[in-house]
This record gives C-alpha cells, structure tokens and sequence, in this order.
C-alpha cells in the first residue's frame, strides 16, 4: 500500500494516504478499548517514539529483549492506520499498547466507555515545528516540506497533516482534571529527569520497579540507545518511503533545537501567534536546556 501521494481528509484534518484510509480513520474513532489497554497520544514529533520505548521496557521490567526485537510500531501499533486489527491480532504482547495522533474529539467518545489508561505526550512547539520540518525531509509519504519560513506558517496557522498543534495540545491536556486515567507527561521531562519520568510512568500504569528495574529502564532508554535501536530509529523502513540518507529519523534529541533555525523575526512571530492561541491554556513550556530564569518562561506570560 504505497499511495505516497495520497492525501485523506478525516473530519477537516490531513493524513497521509501511505498509513490510513477512510476505514482505517472510522475505525480508530470507534475502536473498541479494553480497560486494560495502554494508549500513547501525541502531536507529531513530540517525545511518541520515546515513550513507546519506555512503556514497553516499564511493562517489561527493564528487561530490553522486546524492545530489541520487535519493531515499535508491532509493539505499540498505531490506532488510525490500515494495519492495526492484523498487528493487534497476531500480537500476545500484554497489555496492549496502541498509539495514536489522534486529536482529543475524535477518540472521546470511543474512551468514554473505557478505562484505558491514557499516556499524552507534549513538547514545546518550536522544537516539534523544527523536528517536524527535518522528517518531512526523510519522509516520502509527507508533502514537501518547502523552505522554513513556508513551513512555520503552515505549523502555525494548522495546514500540516495531522492537523492544529494548538488544538492538540489544548484539547487533551484540559482532560487533565477530569479524567484519572490520564497522564500528561512533557517530552522536557524524560529529558532532563528521564529516571523521575521512568517512576511516573510505572506508578501510572500500577508497574512498580525495584531500583535496578528502574536503572535498566532508563539506560535502554536513552536517546543514543534509543538511535542505535533498528527497533527503533525507523531504519527498518525501505528507503523508497523513508529516506535515510536525507536525514536520520532520531535526530538530535536536544532541547531548544529551534534557536538553530529560528531568525529573531520568525522567533517574535511565533512569540505572538502562541500567546494569541493559548491565553485561555495554562500549559508553561520549558524552551531551552539551560538552568536560568529565562528557561521557564512562557510566552503567555509578560516580557
């Protein structure tokens, strides 16, 4: 099923033709869950592949043989593509674990009836638009990626495929307060607390690991391991759909990336477009690695 030109339109947002179909989009918003499912959600670029890794390395005590073994998208298949009832129905991998794109409003109702337990996943948006910006670049089955400047509008204004950054963000993580069975967990924090993250995530999903458990949990899970791992790094994937030598899936991993690329005009733009769009969100970012008062600053906030 190649199809990289294709482009499906699912309740106003875009997806690339290659991974869903209008069944397989249908489906996922009716998806039967058990209470016993694990579901990643996140925007794209956000920290998912990461925290695939580490669901799978939690419920498997730290030990790295699935993780090592079984390529992520077997182990954590994707709820909205074609693929998903084979993979699910082949798998004896328990719990399940499934992972989606999907924005809050279309898995809703589908949730509401189940006591899955919910993994979401965000990251500051300047670094998700940059990394975003590279895999269009390696990825065959996403339009062009155009120059930067092209591409931070349209990261801006919600013309991407899988839809508004904004309305992702917003729409799941005002769940926080009502649902119990949902975790919000940033893509800052399994940086510079991988560990802390690790602790969370296992209490969460009601895992709980002794020390060493904990420690081999962390170390298969670092982003070099993370980058070496064909299970991982998307290598696997033949090059006509995701092109290696254009760019590595697993790319830099670091935080506040987007002050390579960002000029000090795109950076005030974004400044404000993001004040605008999530005044009423209380959401605060951290926007660079660095250990001053600038680091937790949010654009919502008074300069």
């Amino acid at each position: 099923m190649a199809r990289l030109d294709v482009v499906e339109i699912f309740h106003g947002i875009s997806f690339p033709g290659h991974l869903h179909t209008q069944d397989s989009l249908q489906r996922a918003v009716e998806f039967p869950f058990q209470d016993t499912d694990i579901v990643i959600v996140s925007y794209p670029k956000s920290g998912t592949t990461w925290m695939q890794e580490l669901v799978t390395l939690i419920s498997s005590r730290g030990n790295p043989h699935l993780s090592q073994t079984v390529p992520n998208w077997t182990r954590a298949p994707w709820l909205e593509q074609f693929y998903l009832a084979s993979v699910l129905e082949a798998s004896t991998i328990t719990p399940r674990v499934i992972t989606t794109h999907l924005s809050q409003g279309l898995l809703s109702s589908a949730l509401q009836v189940s006591k899955a337990k919910v993994i979401y996943v965000s990251r500051n948006p300047k670094d998700v638009a940059v990394s975003f910006y590279h895999f269009h670049k390696i990825a065959n089955f996403l339009p062009d990626a155009g120059s930067f400047p092209e591409f931070l509008n349209k990261f801006l204004e919600g013309k991407l495929q899988y839809g508004c950054w904004f309305d992702h963000v917003k729409g799941w993580t005002s769940q926080t307060t009502s649902m119990d069975n949902l975790l919000h967990i940033t893509y800052e924090e399994m940086s510079l607390d991988l560990r802390g993250v690790t602790e969370k995530v296992s209490s969460f999903l009601q895992c709980p690991l002794v020390d060493d458990e904990v420690n081999n949990c962390v170390a298969h899970c670092s982003f070099n391991s993370m980058k070496d791992n064909k299970m991982v790094n998307y290598t696997l994937v033949a090059e006509e759909i995701m092109d290696h030598k254009k760019g590595s899936f697993m790319r830099k991993g670091k935080i506040g990336d987007w002050k390579n690329m960002f000029t000090e005009e795109q950076n005030q733009y974004f400044d404000d477009v993001f004040k605008s769009k999530m005044q009423d969100c209380p959401l605060e970012f951290i926007w660079e690695d660095q250990d001053d008062k600038d680091t937790h600053r949010n654009p919502t906030e008074a300069h």
